[in-house]
Formats: structure tokens, sequence, C-alpha cells
């Protein structure tokens, strides 16, 4: 374009893609006025109004309001400012969406009554605080009278929803159905119910006892080292394997008080792959929940993100593989 010519209003519209209507309100609204008018009256514009008019018809298009793009022409405020601003409102009006959709979709596949929506609505939300008041209010009544450790019911208590602060759709619709879950007088009673019948059996006051638990735990560690492990790619039979089998023999014997012999290695090894035929019938389970405390497991998985992780955690036949080497 020839930077000393005027241009009509009409070529102006022709050249920015914006129509001459938008043109003409940018001027009266103060945004990009003229460079001239004819004898006429017309309006004509230099090729500096119209870069400003292609930047403003730009900045529209990622809704971008009228005063704060009037204050960025005026030099109030710099684009970065701008853009943050905007970028902070787009997302939040970007929760907002995924926290309706969400309670859509929940209406949709629950067949909601009319007013169980308000009630959907605000359980998608609430704040952290609310959300942990609420699975606190859960648990103080599920574990209350419970005869049990004081360290099996903080294990219990301590897998506990997590939302992040970007929810998936997915994230959002399990919250929701946890949050009418445990408000449930019908599912409290059955998990609580549940829970009293496996504190009965026996040899359970053993199993849960704080030092069972916490062999438990380094019994988890020694697995995850093995995951890692098999993730990096190291052979079942390397030396990092064998130590890592010899680190489970040695978990194992604390249990069982057996002493070490290639027998009872070998045997380990079997007892390992009967370890994966539980976790794959678990994941089934979650899937499919037959059982409301499995159900409630199942929904703190998804909304935690770590319903992947624990389908992908599979290191088993790689330590069985690493004990029968070391035996």
């Amino acid at each position: 374009m020839n930077d000393d010519r005027l241009y009509a209003i009409g070529e102006v519209a022709r050249r920015t893609g914006l129509s001459v209507s938008a043109i003409r309100f940018y001027a009266d609204a103060g945004i990009v006025e003229p460079a001239g008018h004819t004898a006429a009256g017309h309006r004509l514009y230099d090729v500096h109004a119209i870069a400003r008019l292609e930047f403003v018809g730009t900045l529209r298009e990622l809704d971008a309001g009228l005063d704060d793009i009037r204050r960025l022409l005026a030099g109030g405020v710099t684009l970065t400012d701008l853009a943050t601003a905007h970028l902070s409102r787009l997302d939040e009006r970007e929760r907002r969406i995924r926290s309706r959709r969400a309670v859509l979709r929940t209406i949709v596949k629950q067949h909601t009554e009319a007013e169980q929506v308000i009630l959907m609505h605000k359980l998608a939300g609430l704040s952290d605080h609310d959300r942990d008041r609420l699975i606190d209010d859960f648990w103080n009544e599920i574990s209350d009278g419970l005869d049990a450790s004081p360290a099996f019911v903080d294990l219990l208590r301590s897998h506990r929803p997590i939302l992040p602060e970007e929810p998936s759709t997915e994230q959002l619709e399990a919250w929701i159905e946890l949050a009418n879950l445990v408000q449930d007088q019908d599912f409290r009673r059955a998990v609580r119910q549940q829970l009293h019948d496996l504190c009965a059996l026996d040899g359970a006051g053993v199993m849960m006892a704080p030092e069972m638990l916490s062999a438990f735990d380094r019994g988890g560690a020694v697995l995850q080292e093995a995951h890692e492990a098999q993730q990096a790619g190291l052979p079942s039979d390397s030396a990092r394997g064998r130590e890592i089998a010899g680190r489970y023999v040695e978990f194992m014997r604390g249990i069982s008080g057996e002493p070490d012999s290639p027998e009872y290695r070998r045997r380990l090894a079997v007892d390992v792959l009967r370890v994966e035929e539980l976790h794959l019938q678990s994941i089934e389970e979650a899937a499919a929940p037959a059982d409301p405390h499995t159900r409630y497991q199942s929904l703190v998985s998804t909304i935690n993100g770590t319903a992947q992780e624990a389908a992908a955690f599979m290191p088993f036949a790689w330590l069985s593989a690493a004990l029968s080497a070391s035996a």
C-alpha cells in the first residue's frame, strides 16, 4: 500500500476483512479514528489506521474488551499485561464450562431429578476446604467405633480425592458422583458395614497392626523399585535385578520367618505371579465395582489421575524372573 494514500472506508473493509459498520463503530468509539474526510464528509484512512484496525480486529477475535483495547492503544497498558489478564479470564471461563459440562453429563447419565441439579452444580464448584470437610465428615462417621488400629484408620482416610486446579471433565464427573455418594446415608451404611465385617475376620487384627502395615509399605517400596527398573529396560537377571530380588526376599522373610534358600526364592517367584493375577483382578473390579468401598476407591483414583498409573504398574513378572534368576 502507498504510505501517503488515503483509502475510502469500502476499500479499508476489503483490506481488513472488517465490515463497514464495524469500522464506523471503532471510529465513533474513539478507538481507530479516520485520517481525514472527503469534501462530502466520507471517512478516509491511511495505512497506519488500517494497520491499527487489523490489530483491533485480531484482538476482538481473541475476545478482548473495547475498554482494554482503548487503553492499550492509548499506552495505558502493555500488550503483555492485556494478554495476561485476558488469559486469566479465559481460564476461569474454561473452568466454569468444564464444571457445567460435567454437571450436564452427569444429569444425562444418571437421569437426575430436577431437585438434584442445584446440588450437583454446588458440588462441582466446592472449594478445596469444603471438599476436604465433606470427605472428613464421611470418614468420621465410617470409622467411628471401627475395631481397627489407628494406623489402619489413617490408611483408609489417606485415600482421599484431590481435584487438580484444572480438572478434566471425567475428573469432575467422578467428583460429583463421589460427593453425592459420601452424603448418601445408604452408601455410608454400606461402607461402614463392609469395613466392620473386614475387621471382624480371623487374623484381621494382625494384618491391620501398625507393624504389618509398615511391612506392607516396605514391600510396596520394593515393588516400586522393580517397576522403575523394568521401565528403565534393565534385565531381570542383571545385578540390579538380583539386588531387588534380595530386598524382596528380606521383606517376605520378615513376614514369614522362613530361612532364605533357593527353594524359598523359587516359591516366591510363583507367589509373585499370583500377586499379578490379584492386581489385574483389582483393576477389573475398579472398572466395574461390586462393592461400595471399591467404588469409593475407584472414583478417588479417577479424580486424582492415578487410575492409569495403577493399570500400568505391572512389575510382577519382572520381579518373578529376578527371583528365579537369584535362586
